[in-house]
């Protein structure tokens, strides 16, 4: 059985208002395995941002019990967080240092010996590619630098498990993905990343599961496909050289939506392997020939919308 970075039961959180307590998490379970990304998304307001901030014990939860890395985060936070790194939505770099005099500051903070603080720092800033930056003020750096620079000091202590809130908030899509390539290489050497992202597209490239917030609940939780599969509008799309083909594939399916024009057949599909095959068992039974073949399944914003009934994207941008 994998090993848990993070096992959570029925945690809950609730804060006074003036019509008595706010329930922000409503007893909610997570399991995150070692070496994998667990992207958690939801609309404002679900509760993503005090999960993390309960996780990471910058609060307590009122109920539930938790693991963080293999430590009982009630009873013994300080061994959580010595285990865990954070990297926030706004960067802790302290832009009038230089990159490295920032790193040798985490290195002091995490109890480092001189030597292998600069060790590490020296390893760090060749690990992402800031060496020629290394003696300039944070303060000139771009925003995808100072982005790499933040998870650099997050670093500093070798953690195992990092939350990554919304790290590639405001960067332009270069810099957006040199971070995906970062975390991908973290996950590949056993570090688990526990992401919350504005962008959709984010978490679908990244996460291995993901979990839906709302109102302080988990409506859905699974990998990006198991999630697409969810939502209807499904199908696989089928191409034929003429219109003798298209009608026979259609009377052989028995389903489907025809396009004479496009000389294409739209038959519904959840995407999965399964269907695919009896389609394709299908036709070769009455020897029609497909040109071409395309699976087209619902988005991650298909997802968001249908479940939470908000829309997350209409145009593309982060979801606020």
């Amino acid at each position: 059985m994998t090993d848990l970075a993070i096992a959570a039961n029925g945690l809950r959180k609730s804060y006074p208002d003036k019509n008595g307590d706010k329930v922000v998490l409503d007893g909610i379970d997570l399991t995150v395995p070692e070496g994998t990304v667990f992207s958690l998304l939801g609309p404002n307001g679900a509760g993503k941002t005090t999960t993390v901030q309960i996780l990471s014990t910058l609060i307590r939860a009122d109920g539930g019990d938790v693991q963080v890395a293999g430590h009982d985060l009630a009873r013994r936070p300080d061994d959580v967080r010595a285990a865990i790194g954070v990297t926030g939505q706004y960067s802790a770099v302290d832009k009038l240092l230089t990159g490295e005099e920032n790193l040798l500051l985490m290195a002091d903070l995490k109890h480092l010996s001189r030597a292998d603080g600069r060790r590490r720092a020296a390893e760090l800033l060749e690990r992402f590619d800031l060496v020629d930056a290394a003696r300039k003020p944070a303060a000139t750096y771009s925003g995808g630098m100072q982005r790499r620079l933040d998870l650099a000091m997050t670093l500093v202590g070798d953690p195992r498990l990092i939350f990554l809130d919304e790290p590639t908030t405001g960067l332009d899509p270069r810099s957006r993905r040199g971070m995906w390539q970062i975390v991908r290489e973290l996950v590949a050497s056993g570090v688990t990343i526990f992401l919350t992202t504005q962008y959709l597209e984010e978490a679908d490239e990244l996460a291995d599961r993901i979990a839906l917030l709302d109102h302080g609940r988990l409506i859905a939780e699974g990998t990006a496909e198991e999630l697409k599969r969810l939502i209807p509008g499904g199908h696989v799309l089928l191409k034929f050289a003429d219109p003798t083909r298209l009608d026979t594939a259609h009377r052989s399916l028995g389903v489907g939506t025809p396009d004479p024009d496009a000389l294409t057949l739209q038959v519904p599909s959840d995407g999965s392997v399964r269907v695919i095959r009896q389609v394709l068992a299908v036709l070769d039974d009455h020897s029609i020939e497909v040109d071409e073949m395309s699976v087209h399944t619902p988005d991650l914003d298909d997802v968001f919308l249908t479940l939470t009934g908000r829309q997350a994207d209409q145009h593309k941008e982060p979801l606020r």
